[in-house]
């Protein structure tokens, strides 16, 4: 039986007071958090130091765009069996041999960045990279509910969105000066292996509770039903075409490198603040949103914080000022934080335990899908036409998704909190059968 503490309800059983330090109060979470920074920062470090190579050795928009899309094809293409897996087995041990393989891939980019090797290499271990984080994503976010008291999933998720909003604006941080004062890359890649491994390890040691293991069909059905009950939750199938499409034209990460050579003309260093400033917006608002009780209108906070999205997108598209590009990237990513946190807990909130690695499976299929084709997709444009004209029209796209979005998913519109009100969670549960091999050590 699990040993974490509860929190304090009151005799509805709705939380008595709401504590802005609930999830840090739990030892398992903080062990988890602090893995989880090492090894975010360290993928940050080698995302950036990526790009700064592709861009210094090619200076072609294409192939940045094309570093995302070798990330993304192994992730949609695993998908499936990759939910199937870590519904099936020991979250935790996944999610350490994932940190392990991540810092695999980097050492081996250390070694291809020292000796110069074909750009083909470099593309083929982005690959490596998506068939490692096609894994990862599901055990991370179906080990992370079970970590917490009943209650305490909101509260952590707005924490676990501040760290990660950190790692995100320290990573890019430390690797532009790592890059200015080596004047390469490989040491980047080689401290984020460091990181990854520190998670690998801190993942080991965490004792979550034992798991309802979910009666499944055999096969590609039993597969399937992680997208079956998303297709049937239409405020979470609202809310990741949202996101896909949104963030799959909105973007304009790809085009950085471009923005900070050709058009804002700064170095690795201005490169690294603009890849930052998104996440210091984002984690602003992560401190706000810990500080709340959570979302009364969630629909609506989702729907209009994509559309200011897109308005910011026009607005670093359209600016030839270092700084004001900086601050629509830091609004932008105030924004896209609401988005982040209401997607998340609407997922987890809403899905029977048994079936959260396949449903979080599908839902990085979405985020890939949004991120790194998206970062194709930008770049592709890019190429056809100007960096300004892909960006601009990214953003003029974003805005009439969220309008049409917001027309063809009533629910996800009217939706106020995000509790587990869309499809009848207990009853899925009730179909379920106690699994005590799936992490349950230590309790």
């Amino acid at each position: 039986m699990s040993t974490s503490p509860q929190i304090p309800t009151n005799a509805s059983g709705t939380p008595a007071r709401h504590d802005p330090f609930a999830a840090l109060r739990v030892a398992n979470y903080r062990l988890y958090a602090s893995g989880f920074v090492c090894s975010s920062t360290g993928l940050q470090i080698m995302s950036t130091a990526l790009a700064w190579e592709i861009w210094e050795r090619t200076h072609d928009a294409f192939l940045l765009g094309l570093a995302g899309l070798a990330r993304a094809l192994p992730v949609i293409l695993l998908t499936l069996p990759a939910g199937t897996v870590v519904d099936k087995t020991d979250r935790k041990r996944v999610l350490a041999i994932t940190q392990f393989g991540f810092a695999a891939v980097a050492l081996m980019l250390a070694l291809t960045s020292s000796q110069h090797a074909p750009l083909f290499v470099t593309y083929l271990l982005l690959l490596m990279s998506g068939c490692v984080r096609s894994f990862n994503a599901p055990s991370r976010g179906a080990l992370l509910p079970s970590l917490l008291p009943e209650g305490g999933f909101e509260n952590a998720i707005a924490w676990q969105s501040g760290f990660f909003q950190f790692a995100a604006i320290a990573g890019p941080l430390l690797a532009g000066g790592i890059i200015w004062w080596t004047g390469s890359t490989s040491l980047c890649y080689a401290v984020t292996s460091i990181a990854c491994v520190t998670f690998a390890i801190t993942a080991l040691f965490l004792k979550p509770r034992p798991v309802a293991l979910r009666k499944s069909a055999p096969g590609l059905k039993g597969m399937m039903e992680g997208a079956e009950f998303i297709w049937k939750e239409k405020t979470i199938l609202g809310a990741l075409v949202l996101d896909l499409l949104a963030v799959l034209f909105g973007g304009a990460t790809a085009l950085l490198p471009i923005y900070a050579d050709k058009i804002l003309h700064v170095d690795a260093v201005g490169l690294g603040a603009l890849r930052a400033a998104p996440y210091i917006g984002a984690l602003a608002m992560a401190g706000w949103l810990t500080m709340r009780t959570g979302f009364t209108n969630a629909g609506k906070a989702l729907l209009w914080s994509v559309a200011g999205f897109g308005v910011c997108m026009i607005v670093f598209g359209l600016s030839t000022s270092f700084w004001l590009s900086m601050i629509a990237l830091a609004v932008s990513g105030a924004l896209d934080n609401i988005s982040v946190v209401v997607r998340h807990v609407l997922i987890q909130m809403r899905t029977p335990d048994g079936l959260r690695g396949r449903t979080t499976a599908v839902n990085s299929v979405f985020i890939e899908c949004s991120n790194e084709v998206g970062s194709f997709e930008s770049g592709l444009v890019a190429q056809w036409t100007t960096p300004v004209i892909s960006a601009t029209s990214g953003g003029v796209g974003t805005i009439m998704i969220a309008g049409l979005i917001a027309w063809a998913f009533s629910d996800l519109r009217k939706l106020g909190r995000l509790t587990e009100t869309g499809r009848d969670v207990a009853q899925a549960e009730s179909e379920a059968e106690p699994h005590r091999g799936l992490g349950a050590e230590g309790q």
